[in-house]
């Protein structure tokens, strides 16, 4: 029964897409006749229209996919091998994840014990930080911070990151000047580093990245061919760490 409601819809459908191409192949009363028997299933077994939804998200759902997946292959070298990108866990590991985050953003500071418990069960698990500053000036002035302390050591971006993330999301110049002199990093330094057009430079590219690849919200994570959108928890990054560890496996 079900797929002889399926044929008729496509049969009433499809033709009357296409009617200015030609004529329709049934009559005014063929039609309401049709129809008729459309509503008399539907009114009878409404769970029609139900499955038929379903199968229609599924089908989205199923083209979204298949559309990150070829926007994550495009763009993987400027995902993964970004010059000057932060880099936390192994940075010989076997498996990149990608973080996509607003140092602001409550649902990225929910995910920081969860990417650390994530690092230290897996060690094969290489790290890549992409700020992306969406959530107004503050998100700014935080992320043009903690990039601009990479210039003063290989550990100096995680250790004003970590006091940022922790503390206050109302995040201010003065702030961060506080942060930066509890880390010793030279804040003088640091202001001038901020200003420096190629750290504007590198956090627009960031933004475009994420807009190429469908970002609208952060946390966003991109693991091997896969998005990971929002705060999810550890079993999911574990899944998706082990599906792209599969793949790579295959692969060779």
């Amino acid at each position: 029964m079900r797929f002889v409601i399926a044929l008729l819809l496509g049969l009433v459908l499809v033709p009357a897409a296409r009617a200015a191409d030609g004529p329709a192949p049934f009559t005014p009363a063929q039609r309401a006749e049709i129809v008729g028997i459309l509503r008399d299933a539907l009114v009878h077994d409404p769970s029609i229209l139900r499955d038929a939804v379903a199968a229609l998200q599924a089908s989205d759902s199923a083209n979204r996919e298949a559309e990150a997946r070829s926007a994550i292959a495009a763009a993987e070298p400027a995902l993964s091998h970004a010059p000057g990108d932060p880099v936390a866990g192994n940075p010989k590991g076997d498996v990149t994840v990608v973080e996509f985050y607003d140092l602001r953003c409550p649902y990225c500071r929910r995910m920081l014990p969860v990417i650390d418990a994530l690092l230290k069960r897996d060690p094969n698990v290489r790290l890549v930080y992409k700020d992306i500053p969406i959530l107004g000036p503050g998100s700014v002035i935080g992320a043009r911070a903690v990039l601009a302390a990479q210039r003063q050591g290989p550990d100096a971006y995680a250790r004003l990151q970590a006091v940022l993330m922790h503390g206050s999301a109302q995040i201010t110049e003065d702030s961060v000047q506080a942060a930066a002199r509890a880390t010793g990093l030279d804040w003088a330094r640091l202001q001038r580093d901020m200003k420096d057009p190629a750290i504007a430079a590198r956090l627009k590219d960031n933004l475009d990245l994420a807009h190429q690849l469908g970002v609208d919200g952060t946390p966003a994570f991109v693991i091997g061919q896969q998005l990971v959108a929002g705060a999810v928890e550890l079993a999911e990054l574990q899944g998706a760490v082990a599906a792209a560890r599969g793949a790579t496996v295959t692969a060779r």
